[in-house]
């Protein structure tokens, strides 16, 4: 065979291109079928267990499930109006977030769904216990022993909140509860938004007042680190039944903006050094200084003396 007739045999013998097939077009999701009830016929409200700046919260006995729970109600005017500072882009409602939240630390949600008055509700589990705010508030000796237990708690909870690509947005004590078993809870996921670029962009102001961290008031973009300032705040309250900044109705700003936290010595004389520099560092203004996430917190809370 002569070499040509070599070269011939050779290109003849191999493999053409492979055929690539078109990928398929992906499935289009099916929207949320929202399910609408008539919670008089199947609630029986046994009594008001709370109410938020956007919604009323009942104990009720579920005739469907013959179970008592808590359900929340949502204010459709106050809703619309949270739900406007979106405008282009697709906020997932309370339910659906808090629907995607199974956490032991936070409060769980059975199923939600829209009344025949259009209102927003939540079918939730009823906590047997008390909030956080109560216990600093009244100074319970609940506290004595439990305070690094309790915020380690809290600290797992929001890790899974932002493990779900979520910020809270409203960490604070009133948002906190306390299970007679001593679990913690986090609940009100009213203000949650995803942890996205265009969620987090700059001009967003919402919160509680004295949780919100000094990048979210002066209206830059922010990140988790906002509930990790709300975090710290608690904290502070939790180490010394006091705000960090002291309370003014005749001058409405924002102290954390510009003023360093107060000295916890002030409300505790004979407090640990290593419990005022943990505290310093949750309630840093500059992001950047302050606790990065909930696994840091952690970290922090692990160099504690012991007892605390």
């Amino acid at each position: 065979m002569s070499l040509l007739d070599s070269f011939r045999s050779l290109f003849k013998s191999a493999p053409g291109p492979k055929k690539v097939q078109a990928p398929k077009p992906p499935k289009p999701t099916k929207p949320v079928k929202i399910q609408i009830v008539d919670i008089n016929k199947r609630f029986d409200l046994l009594g008001r267990t709370g109410q938020g700046s956007m919604s009323k919260v009942w104990r009720a006995y579920d005739k469907k499930s013959g179970r008592t729970v808590c359900l929340k109600v949502l204010d459709r005017e106050k809703t619309a109006k949270f739900e406007a500072r979106f405008t282009g882009l697709k906020r997932p409602p309370e339910g659906e977030v808090c629907m995607a939240l199974r956490h032991k630390n936070i409060v769980q949600t059975f199923e939600w769904g829209m009344t025949k008055e259009k209102e927003p509700f939540m079918v939730m589990e009823l906590i047997d216990g008390v909030g956080l705010n109560f216990l600093i508030e009244n100074r319970s000796q609940q506290l004595d022993g439990n305070r690094v237990n309790y915020l380690r708690q809290c600290a797992d909870g929001l890790e899974f909140v932002h493990s779900r690509g979520f910020l809270h947005r409203d960490i604070c004590p009133r948002n906190i509860m306390i299970s007679k078993e001593g679990i913690v809870k986090i609940i009100d996921f009213g203000l949650a938004i995803p942890n996205k670029d265009d969620f987090c962009k700059p001009g967003n102001r919402t919160g509680t007042p004295d949780y919100m961290a000094p990048e979210l008031i002066r209206r830059v973009r922010t990140d988790l680190r906002v509930d990790m300032f709300a975090l710290g705040v608690t904290a502070y309250q939790i180490f010394t039944f006091d705000l960090p900044w002291e309370r003014d109705p005749t001058a409405p700003e924002f102290k954390q903006v510009n003023y360093k936290g107060r000295d916890p010595r002030e409300f505790v004389r004979d407090i640990d050094p290593k419990v005022i520099a943990f505290l310093d560092k949750a309630i840093e203004r500059d992001p950047r200084d302050r606790f990065q996430n909930p696994a840091d917190f952690r970290d922090g809370l692990d160099k504690l003396p012991p007892g605390l």
